[in-house]
């Protein structure tokens, strides 16, 4: 029985691949004066910005000005929460399941982008990129998140889309769900489950609660 639950953000709780995409695009065209269309920068997706950038011949922009972040703002309507997403969190508290993320945007960035979505109140305990000095796919973010809520590694999961997610629970100790939802690459990544959408989720935490 899993008694907590933790989430990474993009491609998980939150649909941002045209923002991401479309932010990109337009880094390239203002900052580069490059023209890219959007099926050519598809690959960026689910790989960190560190690598993404230097696949555009980018060597000189921090991963925090990378595709996901540079001009979000201009896209933030694009962005939106998965259908299912708000019912599962929403049975994690009634459940009394402990819940939280564990993601790689700054606090600002968390506060401004994901907090007019009404979630935060099912998501007690956050993690975000200002709290650890290393980062993903380094476990010092869920071993922060373990600290903060009392969490205990061998009851946890940590549900993502990426490699670096899954990396990140493996190096922690703590079992992996991958969100098929959005995930790009999932034969790269060996995963202790797999979900197709968020409502196997939601199955899966009334198949293995009490309550």
């Amino acid at each position: 029985m899993y008694e907590t639950y933790i989430f990474d953000i993009d491609g998980t709780l939150t649909d941002t691949e045209a923002a991401a995409l479309r932010s990109l695009q337009k880094m390239m065209k203002v900052r580069f004066n490059q023209n890219i269309p959007l099926d050519e920068l598809a690959f960026v997706l689910g790989i960190p910005g560190v690598v993404a950038l230097p696949g555009l011949g980018i060597m000189e922009l921090e991963p925090e000005n990378g595709p996901c972040s540079t001009y979000m703002q201009d896209y933030r309507r694009a962005i939106h929460v998965f259908d299912g997403i708000q019912k599962l969190l929403s049975t994690l508290q009634e459940r009394s399941l402990t819940s939280g993320v564990v993601t790689s945007k700054s606090y600002q960035k968390f506060r401004t982008g994901f907090g007019s979505f009404g979630l935060n109140p099912n998501l007690p305990h956050i993690v975000c990129a200002d709290d650890t000095k290393l980062h993903k796919p380094n476990p010092e973010p869920l071993l922060k998140f373990l600290q903060i809520s009392g969490a205990r590694a061998e009851s946890s999961i940590y549900i993502g889309d990426t490699r670096c997610d899954y990396e990140c629970a493996r190096n922690a100790g703590i079992d992996f769900g991958l969100a098929l939802w959005s995930c790009k690459q999932p034969h790269l990544i060996p995963a202790k489950y797999t979900f197709e959408h968020p409502q196997d989720v939601l199955a899966f935490v009334k198949s293995r609660s009490f309550n």
